[in-house]
């Protein structure tokens, strides 16, 4: 879904927002809540929460006293209070709700120098605001410039100004710890505003920038993951992924937050599921686990004497053999518990396209037909009778 600013402009070009991923609208946000309490009137005597939540470039949001009681609804463009002069942003949520999500982020509301809504934002804060999010590009790509001359450990990944243009955030990304107090002196000397200094991890650099992932589709952080949880290697070996490192590191160079959506799946799958380590004890000799289904709840054994010899077994039979060998028990051999070894069906493909061939253009010109040739002798028999008579 699309909002305005993603239509096209003069020549063809995409217009866009700027805000590198995320709505600058509002109209097609990843961060956008659905007020289900906008129909509903505040019972009587009982006035409307008076914070709201604001949100400004990529994912940054931030929570206001309205204390001048102002008409406010979501999508409003407001100028808010800020460290030094004003912040310009965007409505995202009024009313009861703002309550639930401050309850969900902890952020107490009775605090007494809570930031403030100054007033709706009139044309002139939008002009300037606008032309200072147009120079964020060329400020950044010089930024890296005066850091790449002092030799700064260092990545500029994306610059944020304030609304009314005083102050500019700049997110860096570094290994180690970095002196940027001369880098601060000549970006202030250079652009003429104050500098702030934020460094951010990885993942949230990739967030802030967006990208496409290995499956083909936006990144999650860039388009609706709110929060990071760790991602750990174990998920992958609870998953019978291959552990390497290319394929599952993301973007960011760490591991893909997705190892972690179905993983609560396969331990729920996994909790009465033999170990991967698991050894059985036969009259015939000890046997290894070499492969396991975990959703078809299968197990590949193999002798140790034989180790191209597997035996089909399903989670049932091998609990049970554990139950046996616990009580030094040992079964005759695995052929007598081995199911039959799975068939798999062979997909069989269809032709989507019809009976069309593919190669129904490639076919060599036809041949002139022979209708065409007969009319050529006998006009050329003709020729010579009239030659002939001339003569």
């Amino acid at each position: 879904m699309g909002c305005s600013s993603c239509s096209t402009s003069k020549g063809g070009q995409p217009k866009g927002c700027k805000n590198n991923g995320t709505c600058g609208t509002d109209g097609c946000n990843k961060l956008t809540v659905f007020d289900w309490l906008s129909n509903m009137a505040p019972p009587n005597g009982e006035k409307l929460f008076e914070f709201v939540e604001v949100r400004f470039k990529n994912s940054r949001k931030e929570f206001f006293k309205n204390t001048e009681n102002l008409s406010l609804s979501i999508g409003d463009v407001v100028a808010t209070e800020a460290q030094s002069g004003h912040d310009i942003g965007m409505v995202t949520l009024v009313g009861e709700l703002v309550r639930v999500q401050m309850k969900r982020k902890k952020v107490d509301f009775k605090a007494a120098d809570f930031p403030k809504v100054y007033r709706k934002a009139s044309q002139k804060d939008i002009d300037v605001w606008q032309k200072c999010r147009n120079r964020e590009e060329e400020i950044k790509k010089r930024a890296r410039e005066i850091a790449i001359i002092l030799k700064l450990q260092m990545k500029i990944s994306d610059v944020e100004f304030q609304g009314d243009g005083s102050k500019a955030t700049f997110y860096y990304t570094a290994e180690e710890r970095v002196d940027f107090r001369q880098l601060i002196k000549d970006m202030a000397k250079a652009f003429g505003i104050r500098i702030e200094m934020r460094q951010i991890g990885y993942r949230q650099e990739a967030q802030r920038l967006g990208g496409i992932g290995s499956c083909g589709r936006e990144l999650c952080c860039s388009t609706w993951l709110t929060d990071f949880r760790s991602v750990s290697t174990s998920a992958a070996r609870y998953q019978q992924l291959s552990l390497n490192p290319q394929k599952l590191a993301g973007q960011c160079g760490k591991l893909k937050c997705c190892l972690n959506y179905e993983l609560d799946v396969y331990l729920d799958a996994l909790k009465d599921f033999p170990p991967q380590d698991t050894k059985l004890f036969t009259e015939k000799g000890l046997a290894f686990c070499q492969k396991t289904d975990i959703f078809k709840e299968m197990l590949w054994f193999s002798y140790k004497d034989e180790p191209s010899n597997w035996h089909v077994l399903s989670k049932d039979q091998v609990n049970e053999i554990l139950a046996m060998n616990k009580k030094k028990e040992k079964v005759a051999s695995l052929e007598m518990y081995a199911l039959e070894n799975p068939v798999e069906e062979k997909v069989v493909f269809e032709n989507v396209v019809g009976q069309d061939s593919l190669t129904r253009f490639d076919q060599p010109k036809r041949k002139k037909s022979n209708r065409n040739k007969n009319r050529n002798r006998r006009k050329n028999s003709n020729n010579k009778r009239r030659n002939q008579k001339n003569a």
